[in-house]
């Protein structure tokens, strides 16, 4: 099919101005090609704020020689921007499913919106492919939208599908989209994956991030049944569970026999198994982690990662201490989901120290450490020394619970903290 408004990249982003806000797709579908030719015209630019969630690869918009020219707002700090908050990165505290109002209820203006997608189909629709995230609201109200059209892009569906007539100026490229490879996860991570794979029931509706302990955490499911998935991003490790018949979506009451996210992140394996592929719905994030969605599915499992947890169950998963170091992301979107779902069960997954041999678990979190998670919507966590149950229980049961998962090494003063705090270093159990 013919491509209406084909030019270069160069001459695609002449159509951002100073004092212009830019919105750009993030993670996988990040797009290169677009973002090297706006910093290219950043001596001409002055004052350009350029919003995203976590992108990866080559980020030239923040280097200090150009913060006259291009500010950025992050939604969510990944690591190729991390060191350049408070300077030319600012952080937004939000709910991930929330971003979206930030365009649709005009808090937020869009005048340009950089995307990657795939080529047309015979009907004139490209795909927004691994990341339809926050992307999609940009799109329905970005004044200007600017698309790479990418064959390396898998067509993907669910609210995916976007009609060339939505960009204002196309350019052609052949790019790879990042691939995030494998990495094995560690010995601590294996115990915590097998620890929380034990809790998991049969029928499950699963949300993961990436990483070792989610890895970890799919390796040990392989004898369970009749799992679903309805999560703000997934995986590669989810494709043998799903090729094996162990995801299958059957038990689930909201898109059924579907798997359901906002965002993937991968090798090329993860998105060869994405392309065309009607199993996979890729959804806007205001659906995706929309607590009532979520709750709707029986035995909604969320597992997700800290930083810290103190002895009373508030988690750390943004900060350490004042640094931002991530975000809030859809952590408390997937928690509260999953508690209120039939049989569902919040998990926060964290090894009990870190490779300095600093103890995650804590009397108190550090100075400055955001709560991400309250102490009253932590109900399971989860470390290599095995699970601690905290919904109904007190303070003081709490903090025993919490020691008794703590590394070895930590437990006697997390004893002390106890009792300096409580008056016992023993819970009624």
């Amino acid at each position: 099919m013919k491509i209406p408004n084909l030019m270069t990249a160069d001459q695609a982003v002449k159509l951002i101005k100073s004092g212009d806000r830019v919105l750009i797709q993030g993670g996988s579908a990040t797009p290169q090609a677009l973002i090297k030719a706006m910093v290219a015209r950043g001596p001409e630019l002055k004052g350009v704020e350029v919003c995203h969630l976590h992108t990866e690869g080559e980020c030239g918009y923040t280097a200090p020689e150009l913060r006259e020219s291009f500010h950025t707002s992050a939604f969510f700090i990944g690591g190729n921007v991390r060191k350049m908050v408070g300077d030319t990165v600012d952080y937004i505290p939000i709910f991930l499913s929330d971003i979206p109002s930030l365009f649709r209820q005009g808090y937020m203006d869009l005048d340009v919106v950089l995307v990657n997608v795939s080529p047309p189909d015979q009907h004139g629709f490209c795909s927004l492919g691994v990341s339809v995230d926050i992307v999609l609201a940009g799109i329905e109200h970005g004044k200007t939208i600017i698309a790479q059209i990418n064959p390396r892009m898998p067509r993907t569906f669910g609210d995916a599908q976007v009609h060339l007539r939505n960009f204002t100026a196309c350019i052609e490229v052949v790019e790879e989209i990042y691939e995030m490879k494998f990495v094995e996860p560690s010995e601590e991570e294996k115990a915590i994956g097998k620890n929380i794979a034990a809790i998991i029931d049969d029928g499950a509706t699963l949300q993961m991030g990436i990483g070792g302990i989610p890895n970890a955490v799919l390796t040990y499911l392989t004898n369970h049944k009749n799992l679903g998935v309805h999560t703000e991003m997934f995986s590669e490790g989810l494709v043998g569970l799903v090729e094996t018949g162990v995801v299958n979506g059957s038990q689930k009451k909201t898109n059924p026999y579907k798997i359901v996210s906002g965002f993937a992140m991968g090798t090329r394996r993860l998105y060869d198994f994405m392309d065309n592929n009607p199993e996979i719905e890729m959804r806007d994030i205001a659906y995706v982690n929309d607590t009532s969605i979520i709750r709707q599915n029986p035995k909604a499992t969320a597992i997700n990662s800290a930083i810290e947890i103190d002895i009373t169950g508030q988690v750390c998963a943004d900060s350490i201490g004042t640094r931002m170091f991530s975000g809030v992301g859809g952590q408390m979107d997937f928690m509260r989901g999953a508690a209120l779902s039939q049989g569902g069960k919040p998990i926060i997954a964290i090894s009990s120290q870190t490779l300095k041999g600093v103890s995650k678990i804590t009397p108190m979190l550090k100075h400055g450490a955001g709560v991400v998670t309250t102490r009253a919507h932590a109900r399971f966590v989860a470390t290599e020394f095995g699970v601690a149950e905290l919904f109904g229980r007190n303070l003081k049961q709490r903090a025993q619970a919490l020691r008794d998962i703590a590394h070895p090494n930590h437990r006697e003063d997390l004893d002390k903290a106890i009792f300096e705090r409580f008056g016992s270093s023993l819970a009624v159990k």
